[in-house]
């Protein structure tokens, strides 16, 4: 379990634990910046999943068929790391010279993905 995950876990906990020890429920959502809702929530969840269940998950998977090839990354990151273009820029090169059609924002979630997504402070363009 990560960090994050540990957080997650005790600061439910922690609300959880709160309202039942004050006998309040309000008081305690209001303490903690949380809907009656969410606290019912989390106290089922504890219930009937255990603490695994607190943890914060993605609301869907990832969709690995709507992923960019790996292809077409490794180009998206050349053009980046050799000529500092931008997502744009990338996207109509693409489609120019290879006749590979991406958005703008498919190239900036790739490079985003790679950590490539903002440019070096001091690139002479």
């Amino acid at each position: 379990m990560d960090r994050q995950a540990e957080r997650d876990i005790r600061r439910k906990l922690k609300c959880l634990e709160y309202g039942q020890a004050h006998g309040n429920v309000t008081h305690a959502c209001r303490k903690f910046g949380i809907s009656r809702e969410t606290y019912y929530q989390w106290k089922r969840t504890l219930e009937t999943k255990g603490e695994a269940g607190l943890i914060n998950k993605k609301p869907c998977p990832e969709n690995l068929k709507l992923r960019t090839s790996l292809h077409i990354e490794e180009k998206i990151l050349y053009l980046r790391r050799t000529y500092h273009f931008g997502p744009v820029r990338i996207s109509w090169y693409l489609h120019r010279y290879h006749g590979i059609r991406i958005s703008g924002h498919g190239v900036y979630q790739t490079l985003k993905r790679n950590g490539m997504n903002r440019l070096p402070e001091k690139v002479n363009t």
